[in-house]
């Protein structure tokens, strides 16, 4: 085990921890900022599908019910324009987290093999390839890699911490050389339905692919769009080559979504007005927040689609850190994600409206 986790940098937000404490000792307690999980409610209809279904004694399968895999092919057509979407371009996951890190390894990857992935980026993408002991590289244009021995390039968009969004035509580019190189294309596209300034397009776009799954999955999460982070529901969508072989391997492992959030994302999969009821609130919450931001001196950059605003001083990422604690609001430097981040601070809109309005009052 020793040897498996000393693969591992430390676990990043340990050292947020003393500022933690610092914000939470506010006289009206803390607003934290940093992590961007979901503070408002399950929706009623998710709910109750989880209800109904709590009397699931069997195991479930890896490959979720046809009802599932009905709700997300769907979905894809519908939200997201692909074309041609059948149960084998589909694979429920056990949460997005758990795929990002496990993925090179269930593909097989290792010593010798190379994971690509944006050059500010979720932390998660560098662990999977740590994970599987392959070589992992970061990157400003994709297209400028080598691409010997790079088998896993990761992209994401909207962007985890940025918020930017790739143009369709630059995902365009992008997928026609992998596609050329022989590069498996696994694009993140977990806030895809939180565009603010831009209009996010999938690389499951016949525009995008070409009307052609080969070498493309996309991932897929309820959690920001449905508040569903505590059930961990997310899917693959994509080449069959690909999903049909980590269906097996995934079967043998047991890495089975519960039966009763399987019902629960069919529920939050055919309902979209609960999506744009909860797009409201991080649209009132990401103005007031962005507003009184830019009043207290901070410059915000990219943010045009995500749950989070990208903020600097010009100045470390750690004193921002600590100028916010003691105005007792908890930010997450920007260095998490990547060096390339030293100057800025990743400001989450996932706070309820009481708690950023007292962020807002003490900016």
């Amino acid at each position: 085990m020793s040897a498996v986790s000393a693969r591992l940098p430390v676990f990043p937000w340990d050292k947020l921890e003393p500022y933690k404490q610092t914000a939470a000792s506010h006289p009206d307690g803390i607003v934290d900022l940093s992590v961007g999980t979901p503070v408002d409610p399950v929706p009623e209809l998710v709910r109750k599908a989880l209800i109904d279904a709590a009397d699931s004694p069997g195991y479930p399968t890896v490959w979720g019910t046809p009802a599932l895999r009905d709700a997300i092919t769907g979905w894809a057509g519908r939200r997201l324009g692909a074309r041609g979407i059948t149960h084998r371009h589909v694979l429920p996951v056990v949460g997005s987290k758990e795929l990002v890190a496990w993925l090179p390894t269930q593909l097989g990857l290792g010593p010798g093999d190379r994971v690509a992935h944006p050059r500010l980026a979720y932390p998660t993408y560098e662990v999977g390839a740590r994970l599987a002991r392959a070589g992992h590289e970061a990157y400003d244009d994709p297209t400028e890699l080598d691409p010997e021995g790079l088998k896993l390039l990761w992209l994401n968009s909207p962007s985890n911490p940025t918020g930017a969004v790739l143009p369709k035509e630059e995902l365009t580019r992008i997928v026609a050389w992998a596609r050329r190189h022989g590069v498996l294309v696994l694009s993140d596209e977990c806030y895809l339905e939180l565009g603010w300034e831009a209009d996010p397009v999938s690389v499951l776009h016949p525009d995008v692919n070409g009307g052609s799954y080969e070498g493309v999955v996309a991932v897929h999460s309820l959690s920001k769009r449905s508040n569903l982070a505590g059930y961990r529901a997310a899917f693959l969508v994509g080449d069959p080559a690909v999903l049909g072989p980590l269906l097996e391997i995934r079967k043998h492992g047991g890495m089975m979504t519960p039966a009763p959030t399987q019902a629960a994302a069919v529920a939050a999969l055919g309902d979209d007005g609960h999506v744009h009821e909860q797009r409201e609130r991080y649209a009132a919450r990401r103005a007031a927040l962005r507003t009184a931001l830019e009043r207290h001196g901070f410059r915000i950059e990219h943010s045009e689609a995500g749950l989070y605003l990208w903020a600097t001083r010009d100045e470390s990422c750690w004193d921002t850190v600590a100028h916010l604690a003691g105005l007792g609001i908890l930010a997450a430097p920007g260095d998490f994600y990547g060096p390339a981040g030293e100057r800025f601070v990743r400001v989450a809109l996932t706070a309820t409206d009481e708690r950023v309005r007292a962020a807002v009052a003490r900016l």
